[in-house]
């Protein structure tokens, strides 16, 4: 028997993809979906547009006879529903992933949601057609932001233990990963309630022979502590943060119920822009709420944040949440605006970065060939870089002294 994993969403669901399949024992793992008995669909829920991206996706599946089992976020927030529905053949629940051999093999439709409080006990190795890899240190969120639904998916925030992660780091540099990835659901609140925290697990990372840098998923401002702060000038940090905002008004910041503080968070921005690093954050625009006033105001502060980098959309009702029961007032037209608006000042903070740093050599990953004798890779500030090349510099670690700036990325031949 054959089965395929699809793996809709973030950067965790990735990682849970891979550490499912390393439980499997006794079925084969293609690559080839229209080959596939079974369909794993590891599933994403932050949006009512991603539970129909899922839903569509089981539906193309089913009716070409695939058997198709749901596993990740929208297991909880869907699952129920589509496996009374038929939809589906059975919910594995992220708790359960160490029974998924067993689940498979059932010749009755099953239903194993599990429970939220889990800590996976396996770990990664490998990662199929991927330069770097990516470690989980922590599930769950203890954050209450009025438009998210991932707490109640994920469950609380708990961590990992530090010494599964340092062998599972050892373990993936000896197999020859020098580039990692921190994630989880909320990773900067990792170690809480503990003796350690997200700069000590860094401090002790940084240490182990291989690997050459740390790249970060997204971390909240009011996370960002004295630990975190001691290990800033670390070479093996990627030199570039992303630093969830959401938001530059007070007022929005509050009808969100977010923690971080918009003056406060500008502070703590420009001190790590002067340390050199290229920022990145989350906006969400046309939230309930986001009257021209508030706009205004998040837009006279927003102009002074030095980011580099954003990740924007607008708002979208997701529900269950609290937001989602709030009125919408800022039309799409608006909206829209508002979210170009935000690209056009971010993408000329990083045109001017990447300028006013062009003396400095750039060290690139290779990730892949985009086109004949073209490759594309990121710099240790999150640019990304094409770079000519008669030979194959795939997976390579390449020192660019020399390069082209245009609109959108660095340029280079070598």
């Amino acid at each position: 028997m054959r089965v395929y994993f699809k793996t809709f969403g973030c950067r965790t669901n990735i990682y849970d993809t891979e550490l499912l399949k390393s439980y499997i024992k006794n079925y084969e793992i293609i690559n080839d979906e229209s080959l596939a008995d079974i369909i794993v669909v590891n599933s994403c829920t932050v949006t009512n547009g991603a539970d129909s991206g899922v839903r569509n996706y089981i539906n193309s599946m089913r009716n070409s006879g695939k058997k198709v089992v749901l596993t990740g976020c929208g297991a909880v927030s869907k699952g129920l529903e589509l496996y009374k529905n038929s939809a589906i053949f059975g919910v594995l629940g992220a708790s359960n992933k160490d029974k998924i051999d067993e689940m498979l093999s059932k010749n009755e439709p099953f239903y194993e949601l599990g429970d939220l409080n889990f800590i996976d006990k396996n770990i990664v190795s490998n990662y199929e057609n991927h330069t770097k890899a990516f470690i989980k240190i922590q599930e769950g969120c203890d954050f209450s932001c009025s438009y998210c639904i991932i707490p109640s998916v994920r469950g609380l925030s708990r961590s990992i233990d530090e010494s599964v992660i340092l062998n599972e780091a050892r373990i993936l540099a000896n197999n020859g990963y020098s580039e990692i990835v921190l994630t989880g659901t909320n990773i900067g609140s990792y170690g809480k309630g503990s003796s350690t925290t997200l700069g000590k697990l860094l401090s002790n990372l940084g240490k182990i022979n291989g690997i050459k840098r740390i790249r970060l998923g997204s971390i909240e401002p009011s996370q960002i502590d004295e630990s975190f702060k001691e290990i800033l000038r670390e070479p093996w940090l990627e030199r570039h943060l992303h630093i969830a905002l959401q938001h530059t008004s007070q007022d929005m910041l509050t009808i969100m119920n977010r923690r971080n503080r918009a003056l406060r968070d500008l502070d703590l921005f420009c001190e790590l822009s002067s340390m050199g690093f290229a920022l990145g954050t989350d906006f969400i625009v046309g939230h309930p709420g986001e009257t021209p006033k508030i706009w205004d105001e998040a837009l006279e502060n927003f102009i002074k944040f030095p980011l580099t980098h954003i990740h924007a959309f607008i708002f979208s009702p997701r529900n269950g949440t609290k937001s989602a029961t709030m009125a919408i007032d800022v039309d799409s037209k608006t909206a829209k605006e508002r979210l170009k608006t935000l690209q056009n000042i971010v993408a000329k903070n990083n045109l001017k970065f990447r300028l006013e740093n062009c003396d400095k050599p750039l060290e690139v990953l290779v990730e892949k060939s985009c086109d004949e004798n073209l490759y594309d890779g990121w710099d240790q500030y999150y640019n990304k870089i094409k770079i000519k090349s008669d030979k194959n510099i795939s997976k390579e670690w390449i020192n660019i002294k020399n390069y082209e700036i245009t609109q959108d990325f660095n340029y280079a031949q070598i």
